[in-house]
């Protein structure tokens, strides 16, 4: 009688594991997630599903888009969450290896795992395809914590390079104490000379005077207000034309997730049929689903922001017409970024002189034909004599790069 108690018993708990295990599948199935929610979101008990903590979601997504500018570390990020009440259960910081966790958990972009296998869930996503995949780049990219020592200058390094070895220019301090006791404190900077191949002489140079360089450099880059205006006016009759690419980019885009929907049902068929193996039909649906999701994500955004363009090109615009002020100020910061966004890593120091050319070329603009602060460069050192209405706005230029509109920027620059 006992073996035959233990023997329902048994029967019993296995019944009610099975069952469970098949009602947990099927809540998958239906894009319903079966466990606790992460971090931004709650479960709901009375509709047993998960729905957006709307207080915590818009600090997570803080946090995304906080890291995916690529000066963040991990225990910034940790210390931006404690900061706003996001803590462990512990109530202490949330460690880097946990912020690792939620910073690459797909959850918060409408997919999750289960079983070791990806699906498309039916909650309310709160960060977009397109921010997440910039952030995993960020995460793969950085290694380890880079710590600062104390007396390091930020001003201008990561700037520029050693015009004779190639090298980084990196800067420190150097304090001078006179025998009259006056103490002064000045800023250096110099190759760091890591090519051992090549033994580079180049002197230092005073902050003071590479300030003055590059203020020079940015005075020669501003822009008129006719020609914005001009600018403006083009910019309005590509509108229109914009409109007509992205109706035949949609049709495109929903052509393929058709195509990708098909796609799955017929590797699900494979899977049921046992003509594939389990951790293959795992990994193509992982890649099937995240294409899915970034051409519904690209669809949605190029149908609702058509035209952003529009509103980049006017920051340029202003940017431009702003140079000469930002050359004559004090702030190094607001020169390093328009230095680094006019010549990006072409900037060379040689003999205590600093110069704008490519690595192996000779051309003193040393700026991509494609970026428009080449075409404004050009225009005012007068080197084209076509009219106006001829220095095209490349495809990388204030239009953006999306297959809508490829080939379709008639935008011009002089």
């Amino acid at each position: 009688m006992l073996n035959i108690v233990f023997g329902q018993s048994k029967y019993y708990v296995d019944s009610l594991s099975e069952n469970t295990k098949r009602d947990l599948r099927q809540k998958v199935k239906r894009g319903e997630y079966p466990g606790p929610a992460p971090i931004g979101y709650i479960n709901d008990s009375r509709t047993k599903s998960v729905v957006v903590d709307k207080k915590k979601a818009k600090i997570i997504r803080e946090a995304f888009e906080l890291y995916a500018e690529g000066n963040s570390r991990l225990e910034d990020i940790s210390n931006f969450l404690a900061q706003r009440g996001i803590l462990s259960r512990g109530g202490k910081r949330i460690h880097k290896t946990r912020a690792t966790f939620i910073l690459s958990n797909p959850f918060y972009t409408g997919l999750f795992r289960y079983s070791k296998e990806l699906h498309e869930g039916k909650y309310e996503p709160i960060i977009a395809k397109k921010i997440f995949d910039k952030v995993q780049e960020v995460l793969k990219q950085r290694g380890r914590p880079h710590h600062k020592t104390k007396y390091e200058p930020q001003d201008l390094c990561g700037l520029m390079k050693c015009g004779t070895c190639g090298m980084s220019i990196t800067g420190e301090y150097r304090v001078k104490k006179q025998k009259n006791g006056n103490v002064h404190d000045y800023i250096y900077y110099h190759c760091t000379k890591k090519n051992k191949s090549i033994k580079c002489s180049e002197p230092c140079i005073r902050q003071e005077e590479l300030d003055k360089q590059i203020s020079s450099l940015l005075q020669k880059f501003s822009f008129r207000m006719d020609l914005a205006e001009k600018l403006l006016e083009m910019a309005e009759k590509d509108k229109v034309v914009s409109a007509q690419s992205v109706s035949a980019f949609v049709q495109e885009s929903q052509n393929k997730i058709r195509a990708i929907q098909v796609k799955l049902q017929r590797l699900l068929n494979g899977y049921l049929e046992q003509d594939i193996e389990r951790e293959t039909y795992r990994e193509q649906k992982a890649v099937l689903l995240s294409e899915k999701k970034s051409l519904d994500e690209k669809m949605v955004r190029i149908e609702q922001k058509q035209n952003d363009w529009l509103e980049p090109m006017q920051e340029w615009l202003k940017s431009a017409q702003g140079m000469d002020k930002i050359a004559s100020d004090s702030d190094l910061f607001a020169k390093k970024v328009c230095a680094k966004e006019i010549f990006g890593s072409n900037l060379r120091l040689s003999e205590k002189t600093l110069r704008a050319c490519a690595p192996k070329s000779q051309n003193s603009l040393a700026i991509p034909p494609e970026n428009p602060w080449h075409a404004l460069r050009a225009f005012r050192l007068g080197s084209h004599s076509e009219p106006f209405s001829s220095f095209k706005v490349g495809r990388a230029g204030f239009e953006p790069a999306t297959v809508c509109l490829k080939g379709n920027c008639s935008t011009r620059l002089s």
